[in-house]
């Protein structure tokens, strides 16, 4: 089986999305983590927009990036420029992608906008999602 890691600054919205996403289409052809140079708990927002996508992620933890530091990963997925940025070195051989996805949680307005904001980039994550999982786990 797979191992998949998403790796962003706080793992509290894109990064916890995007496991939600990956973890639902790749069914039980991949293990899925998450994680974040920081932990910022998850979002609730994050929570609510995927729940509108029947996507629960309420049970999601945010994890610091250390933890995983002894799993061998396949795939590590940076959801940020921060992350790539700072993204520590795995004793691995791991496939490395990125894709910066805009921060939902900078999002300003009022609660409708901030709501838009949160669906458009759900959708962004879900789409990159869809396609990861088509072209890598079989």
């Amino acid at each position: 089986m797979k191992k998949i890691l998403i790796l962003c600054t706080g793992n509290s919205c894109r990064s916890q999305i995007a496991e939600g996403y990956l973890r639902y289409f790749a069914k039980d052809k991949a293990e899925i983590f998450s994680a974040g140079l920081e932990t910022h708990g998850v979002n609730p927002r994050a929570i609510k927009t995927m729940q509108n996508d029947e996507i629960d992620i309420s049970q999601h933890t945010s994890n610091h990036v250390d933890e995983y530091a002894d799993i061998n990963f396949d795939y590590v997925i940076t959801v940020c420029d921060n992350a790539k940025e700072r993204c520590p070195v795995f004793p691995t051989t791991a496939k490395t992608f990125h894709h910066n996805f805009p921060d939902p949680a900078k999002a300003e307005g009022s609660e409708v906008e901030i709501t838009q904001e949160f669906e458009l980039v759900r959708d962004m994550i879900k789409e990159y999602a869809i396609g990861f999982i088509g072209e890598n786990i079989r």
